[in-house]
């Protein structure tokens, strides 16, 4: 596919009132922070978003919102996190319709499962949509691993175009890069803040960093000075955004 995901996305928290209610004049305000900020993409739903929280007109309504606040100065990765394959499909639906860029798609919880079921998990899903897939390894909140093997596998679909690592696990990472490799449209971002600039060096594209929503300045300068050959100030980066 031609979609690269690249740069520093933060998965943005879901801001709420006293009651719990989302507040959208707030949401709308930090993409624009965000945004404003220099980050590559936005992604609401991620695990940061609390995508546990909220049901799917609530989904509908705040990937919608992303979409039109973005407006198409950075792409939106929706989150399409269920426990059931057709829970899944039905987000990714909706992502679809409310114009989103890409999905990022998290094993399924709770469920232990073969690396043949999580392949075929995400085979399906992959055949309900055109959208760009990313899949989502968080094996410390999932106890779910997708092996490199299988991520090899994966990459093989044509719309799965790259994979997050949240393992804090580098050799992982740097499996996934090592056996995709010779793809041109497959792409690793790193999950975890810490390893930026290690997953850049490696060969990542950029990470889906947490942080960068309270320091997304901090978080983009760490991947705009590694691509500008600023090894050293990427490094400095990397350090504040650690503690």
């Amino acid at each position: 596919m031609a979609f690269i995901p690249r740069g520093i996305i933060p998965p943005v928290v879901t801001p709420t009132t006293p009651d719990g209610a989302f507040h959208e004049k707030v949401f709308v305000q930090l993409i624009n922070h965000l945004i404003d900020s220099g980050v590559h993409g936005v992604f609401p739903f991620g695990t940061t978003g609390e995508f546990y929280a909220f049901n799917n007109d609530d989904y509908r309504r705040i990937i919608t919102l992303a979409v039109e606040t973005a407006a198409g100065r950075v792409p939106v990765y929706a989150g399409a996190n269920h426990i059931t394959v057709k829970g899944t499909i039905e987000l990714a639906k909706i992502a679809k319709e409310c114009g989103a860029n890409a999905v990022s798609v998290l094993t399924p919880m709770f469920i232990s499962q073969t690396q043949a079921e999580v392949y075929e998990f995400y085979h399906a899903v992959a055949e309900s949509t055109d959208l760009p897939i990313i899949i989502y390894n968080n094996r410390p909140k999932t106890n779910v691993h997708v092996t490199p093997e299988t991520v090899a596998k994966l990459a093989e679909i044509p719309n799965i175009a790259g994979g997050k690592d949240s393992t804090g696990d580098m050799t992982n990472t740097a499996e996934y890069i090592r056996l995709t490799r010779h793809r041109d449209d497959f792409h690793v971002l790193l999950g975890r803040d810490t390893l930026i600039y290690a997953g850049l060096c490696y060969g990542a594209t950029g990470a889906i960093a947490s942080c960068a929503n309270v320091a997304p300045k901090v978080a983009v300068d760490s991947y705009e000075k590694f691509m500008a050959g600023d090894h050293k100030g990427a490094l400095e980066a990397q350090f504040k955004v650690a503690p």
